[in-house]
């Protein structure tokens, strides 16, 4: 498989490349998350990367950080406006356009939240006909997940959130994009309407009904 370099070199690994993607909180709080470096045999390093949620911005920014480097990775926020949930990527602390990397949007406006499909753009591909990679969820059910490049597969995460990269394939892109994924997860719960359920035959409604009788 060709390798797939998005966000910087030093995150690509010869062998696969296995973390716990563990959200503690959701993102509208810093995050932290451990990644840890999977061989055949042995761990070859940990690292831990940081989610810096900026809530007070209206595009909703969130910064990635790694406690190897002493500098913001990538940076996203949401485009406004947007029917698509549109993230928009730089590189470091960025928001210059000539520092975007890649966009991400909901690949249907009909698309159930449970299942979400996204479609991610590299700033090179600026006719945006066909997606560079796609991030498809396998149910409704858990959290499992596979990312493409065209039809190949080039990571994916199980129920448990362990995900795997393969070979060649930058991790802190992936690990990016199962941010996003989560991000437009998270923004869709709070945006579905709550359900009420009342009981005709409780007692609450009888003694407002006999209120309005008496």
């Amino acid at each position: 498989m060709p390798e797939v370099m998005v966000v910087a070199n030093r995150y690509i690994s010869p062998s696969q490349v296995s973390f716990y993607f563990g959200l503690t909180g959701s993102l509208s709080q810093v995050t932290n998350i451990e990644r840890k470096t999977m061989t055949d045999t042995d761990t070859n390093g940990k690292t831990t990367f940081q989610v810096i949620c900026k809530s007070w911005s209206l595009h909703s920014r969130r910064v990635l950080r790694d406690s190897a480097v002493s500098y913001p990775i990538v940076s996203f926020m949401k485009k406004i406006p947007s029917m698509h949930s549109t993230r928009r990527v730089y590189r470091g602390d960025s928001g210059d356009p000539r520092d975007l990397l890649f966009t991400v949007t909901l690949s249907s406006l009909t698309q159930k939240v449970s299942k979400t499909k996204l479609d991610v753009f590299l700033a090179s591909n600026t006719s945006k006909v066909n997606s560079d990679f796609k991030v498809i969820e396998a149910s409704s059910s858990d959290k499992s997940c596979t990312i493409y490049a065209g039809a190949t597969v080039i990571a994916q995460m199980d129920e448990n959130c362990t995900v795997t990269v393969y070979p060649h394939v930058d991790y802190a892109f992936i690990f990016t994009l199962l941010v996003i994924l989560e991000d437009i997860k998270e923004e869709y719960r709070a945006m579905k309407p709550k359900r009420f359920v009342f009981d005709f035959n409780g007692p609450d409604f009888m003694s407002t009904m006999n209120g309005f009788m008496n």
